[in-house]
């Protein structure tokens, strides 16, 4: 017998709509590797424009994007600051130090935010015998804080700071274009304060793969040979590149309808007693729902959601996570709210 899950587990489940994987079908192609695919092309310069910068790349994953910039930007033995619990640092493998022999200088951020004074503390004085604070990283919106938007003063004054300090600025942007829906802010004018900034298409805007590096011309060029040393060499990428097109003309605006399911999700949510949510987190479409008040583990509160039709994944410690995206309905998501009250409630 099928189940037809609600699948709250992440954006990246969405599948291609019909009228994205037609546009997948017609697209002209070529080799990519040789710079000759059309389409690749188009929608780099597009990703470029809209993030106001010089040039930009296409890649496989949002993982490569991100470890291909941290290698333009560092040396070995360098030191990347970035957050505790930002994707880089959490989520990639430990590539940054596998991948460019860099080892990051994390720092605990408020609901993923790193505060300016922090981050000056961190910066190692100029010895050497020290590592080099060569790049700072940040991650819009935040992930493991539950999709936490960077407020653009605190992402000017970092500016600032790195300017100062001679040191690179990454953004990590795979959910930048939530942050530029719920803020009304530009993706050009978040983008303006970054050496380089990596988005991706496939989350919450639907593609079925791909992200794209933004930056200077001479930093993309550096970037597009790390992409063939690390594997990230497409031909006929086209097909793909097409829906990544699709999703950013169709889909964009759309991610508000993510946010107005998460809001709802997160008030119901919070009416049950045992669950721990902080509003205030709930900024777009992520949520982590703490369950230590439940009296059962994470692995089982999973269990028991998906004994009931609802699949959501493990958030910090001693919470799930759960995402909103276009292949969910505002009723699979009140349906996923009446599964936690009847569990919880």
């Amino acid at each position: 017998m099928t189940v037809n899950y609600i699948d709250l587990r992440s954006d990246t489940v969405t599948k291609p709509s019909p009228a994205m994987r037609e546009a997948m079908m017609k697209a002209e192609v070529g080799d990519d590797v040789f710079g000759e695919d059309p389409t690749v092309n188009i929608l780099q310069q597009k990703v470029a424009d809209l993030l106001g910068k010089e040039a930009a790349l296409y890649v496989p994953s949002g993982t490569q994007a991100n470890q291909i910039c941290i290698k333009v930007h560092t040396q070995p033995g360098d030191e990347v600051i970035m957050e505790k619990g930002c994707h880089l640092f959490n989520y990639e493998t430990g590539a940054l130090s596998f991948l460019s022999g860099i080892q990051p200088h994390v720092i605990e951020g408020i609901r993923g935010v790193m505060q300016v004074e922090d981050v000056k503390k961190a910066i190692r004085p100029k010895a050497y015998y020290m590592p080099r604070s060569a790049l700072l990283a940040v991650e819009n919106t935040h992930n493991r804080a539950g999709g936490t938007i960077y407020p653009i003063e605190t992402i000017r004054e970092l500016h600032n700071l790195t300017r100062a300090e001679k040191m690179g600025f990454h953004l990590d942007g795979a959910r930048l274009w939530n942050a530029c829906v719920e803020t009304g802010i530009s993706p050009k004018e978040y983008a303006a304060y970054f050496d380089s900034v990596s988005v991706c298409l496939s989350k919450g805007l639907g593609a079925p793969v791909g992200s794209v590096i933004a930056g200077s011309k001479e930093f993309v060029e550096k970037a597009r040979k790390f992409r063939k040393i690390f594997g990230g060499g497409m031909r006929q990428a086209g097909i793909l590149a097409a829906a990544g097109m699709y999703a950013l003309d169709n889909n964009r605006e759309r991610l508000k309808d993510d946010h107005a399911k998460m809001k709802y999700f997160g008030r119901e949510l919070s009416n049950i007693s045992s669950l721990s949510i902080d509003m205030e987190a709930v900024q777009t479409n992520i949520i982590i729902i703490g369950v230590e008040n439940t009296g059962r583990q994470p692995e089982e509160v999973l269990a028991m959601l998906k004994a009931k039709g609802a699949l959501l994944t493990m958030g910090n410690w001693m919470s799930v996570r759960a995402v909103t995206h276009l292949d969910v309905s505002m009723d699979d998501v009140k349906r996923a709210a009446s599964i936690f009250h009847e569990l919880f409630g």
